[in-house]
């Protein structure tokens, strides 16, 4: 197995939810931590809660100049990253495509498409040059269909898909790893963020089965992490038990 312990692992979007969540695991295993998110008060309350060395960003991945500063600069010894965890996402609205806020449209591309981008970019070149480093991409089971309503999420998950896929065949003649794990329904503040603070409207999305949470995914993405060297997870779909597809659960 890849010995987790004191690697130095990325996390974007970590202030809450899967990141959160990843965060804890690879900190349980003794690893380094760059932890990237907008909220810095939610990482700094997480940097204080977990027994590892770790390193806050303050971070929108949307900015590309930021971002690039941001992993330019990084201090030793967190300047060679082995795991980079692009989890940085969001959903806004549940709309037609006819009826839909181009406001929301803008967020969702910048952030899930060209957010992974930007940080891929400012990290890999460091991975290429050591010849070691392991990509994971957070997907989503929208990466793999459309449903209703869901156009631009489903198609800024679609990208993903294609990224991912397209830098396994960029990176295949380097050690370097690509994988991502495609998520279904986790209960964590992505339905409220995509019904722009409506609680009541994202309770009812989880209600009636039990939805996979934050921990499973983080268990996830550890093991892919964690396999032999020569062993590339390329993808991996994880729906909670009661969920047969991006819009069909079993609710009692």
């Amino acid at each position: 197995m890849t010995d987790i312990a004191q690697k130095t692992v990325v996390v974007t979007g970590a202030s809450s939810g899967i990141g959160e969540a990843i965060a804890r695991r690879f900190a349980a295993a003794g690893s380094r931590l760059i932890l990237a998110a907008r909220r810095q008060d939610r990482l700094e309350a997480l940097a204080s809660s977990i027994s590892t060395n770790c390193l806050c960003l303050e971070l929108d991945v949307r900015d590309r100049g930021a971002v690039a500063d941001a992993f330019g600069s990084l201090p030793e010894p967190y300047r060679n990253v082995d795991i980079l965890i692009n989890n940085a996402g969001l959903s806004r609205g549940l709309d037609k495509l006819h009826e839909g806020n181009p406001d929301g449209w803008e967020e969702m591309i910048d952030t899930n498409v060209k957010g992974l981008l930007y940080v891929s970019r400012a990290v890999l070149p460091g991975m290429v040059a050591r010849e070691s480093g392991h990509v994971i991409n957070i997907g989503s089971i929208a990466g793999h269909e459309v449903y209703p309503s869901g156009n631009v999420y489903c198609a800024s998950k679609h990208a993903v898909d294609a990224l991912t896929r397209g830098l396994l065949l960029d990176l295949v003649d380097t050690p370097i790893r690509v994988s991502t794990v495609d998520p279904g329904l986790v209960e964590t503040e992505f339905s409220r963020v995509r019904f722009y603070g409506d609680a009541e409207r994202a309770e009812r999305v989880y209600k009636g089965f039990q939805p996979l949470r934050g921990e499973d995914i983080a268990e996830a993405v550890y093991w892919v992490a964690e396999r032999p060297a020569h062993v590339q997870v390329a993808q991996m779909i994880i729906l909670p038990t009661a969920q047969g597809s991006a819009m069909v659960t079993h609710k009692k």
